[in-house]
């Protein structure tokens, strides 16, 4: 990793196998961290419901996933009765690479603009859509019974 964010924050992405950070679509092409980490659905048709002032709406985009993530690991701190800590470093160390957890719903199609979606880790998805209790359960370093 080059520059001083990549040896930073993009360590953690170094201990993940075959994992494969394509170059920047900027100026220099540059290779360090990839993003994003993970995604949820940000379609504001297929979103979340919400109500705000009383009225029914769905909302979608990082203004809702944001939320989604904050909410399932705050769950997931409750379950292991400890703060899982910075959890963007152990979905690479400990939850992508746990043996036999499928831990996220891997988004192979569609595109960013600039990425495309694809099998495993990529730069328009990252792993995927999380599966809680499935993420829970390799923090927990115990196997899930079921996918669903």
């Amino acid at each position: 990793m080059k520059g001083a964010y990549g040896k930073l924050h993009g360590a953690h992405q170094a201990d993940a196998p075959n994992l494969v950070v394509p170059p920047s679509k900027n100026p220099g092409k540059f290779i360090g961290r990839g993003v994003p980490d993970v995604s949820g659905d940000a379609d504001p048709v297929t979103g979340y419901d919400v109500y705000v002032d009383g009225q029914a709406s769905v909302i979608g985009g990082t203004s809702a996933v944001a939320p989604l993530w904050a909410g399932l690991t705050a769950c997931i701190n409750q379950l292991l009765g400890k703060r899982v800590g910075a959890l963007g470093s152990l979905l690479y160390t400990q939850v992508a690479s746990a043996p036999g957890i499928a831990a996220f719903h891997d988004i192979t199609v569609g595109n960013n603009g600039a990425f495309s979606a694809g099998r495993g880790w990529d730069a328009c998805t990252g792993w995927g859509s999380p599966i809680g209790s499935a993420i829970a359960s390799a923090l927990a370093g115990k196997a899930v019974a079921a996918r669903q």
